[in-house]
């Protein structure tokens, strides 16, 4: 039954010492969480990677009470949740090893078949940070990617802003219950991004805001997409750990460089300069990275226009496909004598004008 093995996996969560991982671990070997609750702690220690500190305060009586606590908050207050080995649960985060395993929710997210984004970076956004972000989001608003971030000051809102702007789904990740929200100052965003998206959280109701949960809070933000974008950081920051972690799940990571002597630019910077992440110079660049087409049902949110004007790289470049076919970026760029760099942004552009059209495999012809 559902509400039993919820149960179990709340009170696995409030053992001290036992992580999502070793939860996942335990189940697997032992077939359930109600059995691993149940199992002799002498066959629990024979598992590889349980030890003694990890399960010693498994038979606690006051979990099993705080987890029928957690449960009728859920119940009462109509709390989404999604457990991870079954279906609902987010398709990417179940490829993390240390996914939550139990991830609570509120509004109207729906992830399935669709391009997901993070972006995070500081709280102490400047006006370049600002535009680069909303600028960014708009351009990709025809394709209709889910913005996910995390609900802060800085970026992080302006993210969530943006995208409610356009109509696009968005994400918020938070520190901790669904019963607050912090800081504060956002709870007149909570409607509107839960009308087109929502908040997950793998925190409890009794779970008070603390620093040190936005570890957890940024494996979730950097699990749930296909990228995560980084624009402006300083040498240290969230922003940074998000992007390693993403980075471990083999997620590409984007940053956005900015001037060697600006503070909130050295991590970006950093990121880009070690290799770790790629150069983020417009929303051509992600595109093309991440090989991001636009889906049949997507289309007419780019029409072709009857007499559009075209810039001149613009004219070289469909001059070149009409004659041509279909063809690579790099081939483009090559005949069209310009620098990659600067086709993929001129591309993008005619794409969203509905001259041309991309094609698997990173092709584009004349639409």
């Amino acid at each position: 039954m559902i509400i039993e093995k919820l149960l179990a996996l709340l009170t696995l969560k409030k053992v001290a010492n036992l992580g999502d991982n070793s939860i996942k671990r335990l189940i697997r070997e032992v077939g359930s969480a109600e059995e691993v609750l149940t199992e002799k702690t002498s066959n629990l220690l024979k598992i590889d990677g349980i030890g003694t500190v990890k399960i010693k305060d498994l038979h606690n009586p006051q979990h099993r009470k705080a987890a029928e606590n957690e449960l009728k908050f859920i119940e009462e207050n109509n709390i989404n949740y999604q457990i991870y080995d079954q279906e609902g649960y987010p398709e990417k985060l179940k490829h993390c090893i240390d996914g939550p395993v139990v991830l609570f929710s509120s509004g109207n997210i729906n992830l399935q078949h669709k391009k997901i984004l993070s972006i995070v970076g500081t709280r102490k956004v400047t006006s370049y940070g600002a535009k680069f972000c909303e600028e960014l989001i708009e351009t990709l608003a025809p394709i209709n990617p889910i913005i996910v971030s995390g609900f802060a000051y800085g970026v992080d809102i302006i993210a969530h802003k943006t995208a409610i702007k356009h109509r696009l789904q968005t994400v918020g990740c938070l520190a901790h219950g669904l019963n607050q929200i912090y800081p504060k100052a956002h709870k007149k965003y909570v409607a509107q991004l839960e009308e087109n998206g929502g908040f997950f959280t793998d925190f409890w109701s009794t779970d008070a805001f603390d620093r040190k949960n936005f570890l957890g809070r940024n494996r979730i933000i950097a699990g749930l997409s296909e990228a995560t974008v980084v624009i402006e950081s300083a040498d240290k920051g969230g922003s940074l750990v998000t992007a390693e972690i993403a980075s471990s799940y083999n997620r590409d990571v984007f940053a956005v460089p900015g001037r060697v002597d600006d503070a909130l630019s050295k991590g970006c910077n950093m990121l880009i300069k070690t290799q770790r992440a790629h150069m983020l110079t417009s929303a051509a660049d992600l595109i093309y990275m991440l090989n991001w087409e636009l889906d049949e049902k997507e289309q007419p949110a780019i029409q072709k226009q009857l007499f559009v004007e075209l810039e001149q790289d613009e004219k070289k470049i469909f001059n070149f496909l009409n004659k041509n076919g279909k063809e690579i970026l790099d081939v483009i760029a090559l005949q069209c004598d310009l620098p990659t760099f600067k086709v993929a942004s001129v591309l993008l552009n005619m794409e969203l004008k509905g001259v041309i059209k991309p094609l698997p495999g990173k092709l584009f012809e004349v639409a």
